[in-house]
């Protein structure tokens, strides 16, 4: 059964562009590895200021990404977003409930 999932995900601000769109490819290539499928297009929504500090930095570049897939899938890709260094902070959340 799959569910459709949006994620959010805060990168460091210190990326260049070039660097922001192959961690974000990286990203892709995770959810569709373990069975995800994405819906629409991918929003990056650019360098934005943060409404607390994370480690001492001010500033993040947010990216939202819909997708439908597995629980397994879901969990998967919030573990390798945790993994991942450049990755601030990530939220998923179930759009279903």
């Amino acid at each position: 059964m799959t569910t459709d999932y949006e994620v959010t995900y805060i990168m460091r601000p210190s990326l260049e562009e070039a660097e922001i769109d192959t961690k974000v490819d990286q990203v892709t290539k995770v959810l569709k590895d373990n069975g995800g499928e994405l819906v629409g297009e991918i929003e990056k929504m650019g360098k934005r200021r943060l409404a607390y500090e994370i480690d001492d930095v001010r500033e993040g570049y947010y990216v939202v990404m819909k997708f439908k897939g597995e629980p397994a899938t879901a969990k998967e890709l919030e573990r390798q977003l945790r993994l991942n260094e450049d990755v601030m902070r990530a939220l998923l959340i179930n759009i279903n409930e």
